[in-house]
């Protein structure tokens, strides 16, 4: 069982409910293995990732980046007091632990030198999972309301990471990965790049090939729709403000092609911030 993170799991600012749900970091080895059991289940036996024999084995996704990382859960208590059960995770690396660690994840797919000189802390985001059976608006968004907390609670001004999409035929992706490119391309103070062995240019179709109003909502996460997939997280990333670095990378062990995610994160501290002096108000004024 690895151990756990070095990021010292402390508290979130506030205690994050949600009926039977609660987001909150990981405080024990366990509750981390369960992540990694729950990222397996999703990964390898849903999405077709190609587990080593050493997963396979243990049935979890697990590498060396678990023991440096805070692990972000949804959990759900459920009734008559069984134990909590992990549906949602995120994997949390921030800067300063990465330096002293080898550096960040993302930095096999991509040049991350633009990132690395913006200014106060930035935070890597991965291995972001939802047990099947929890895939709902309601899970989505305590999760989001955990990560709000985490970032106003480390001060964090950017957040970014590799975001998949289902599939390693980039053409069968020429939509989305097309849209991302021309409507959604970081400045280039941010535009991280591809690494050269691996860049997969993301202009598949020409600007004109599809109407850019109406990409975002009709790009839908379907199996059965081919090429129009635009993954629900994705999404999301894009309504607070999200931009992609230059170049898709296809990873043939975990079935995806990956674009380069990154969200200045003013616009959710500022809203979190908003929402936890509005709950330190109410309980002032109840008590």
């Amino acid at each position: 069982m690895p151990p756990l993170g070095v990021c010292s799991p402390s508290a979130l600012p506030e205690r994050i409910t949600a009926g039977t749900l609660e987001v909150r970091l990981a405080a024990s080895p366990a509750e981390i293995q369960a992540a990694q059991e729950l990222r397996y289940h999703v990964f390898y036996d849903e999405m077709g990732a190609q587990p080593l024999p050493a997963l396979r084995a243990a049935r979890r996704d697990h590498d060396s980046f678990d023991a440096i990382c805070d692990h972000l859960l949804v959990l759900d208590q459920g009734e008559n007091d069984r134990a909590p059960r992990v549906v949602g995770t995120y994997r949390l690396l921030r800067r300063a632990v990465a330096h002293q660690h080898g550096g960040f994840y993302s930095a096999s797919e991509y040049d991350l030198s633009p990132l690395e000189r913006y200014p106060g802390e930035i935070l890597e985001l991965g291995r972001s999972c939802i047990d099947a059976d929890y895939r709902t608006g309601a899970v989505m968004q305590i999760l989001w309301k955990g990560l709000a907390a985490y970032i106003f609670q480390h001060d964090i001004r950017l957040m970014f990471g590799c975001a998949s999409l289902p599939g390693t035929d980039p053409q069968a992706l020429a939509v989305p990965l097309s849209y991302l490119y021309y409507d959604h391309l970081a400045p280039p103070s941010l535009r991280c790049r591809a690494l050269p062995d691996k860049y997969v240019d993301m202009r598949l179709l020409p600007r004109e090939a599809f109407n850019p109003e109406q990409a975002f909502d009709t790009l839908k996460l379907d199996p059965r729709s081919g090429g129009n997939q635009l993954p629900p997280l994705i999404k999301g990333y894009l309504r607070v403000g999200g931009v992609v670095g230059d170049g898709a990378v296809v990873d043939t062990a975990f079935n995806t092609t990956d674009v380069c995610i990154i969200v200045r994160t003013n616009l959710m501290a500022q809203r979190y911030l908003r929402h936890y002096e509005r709950k330190q108000r109410d309980e002032a004024e109840r008590g």
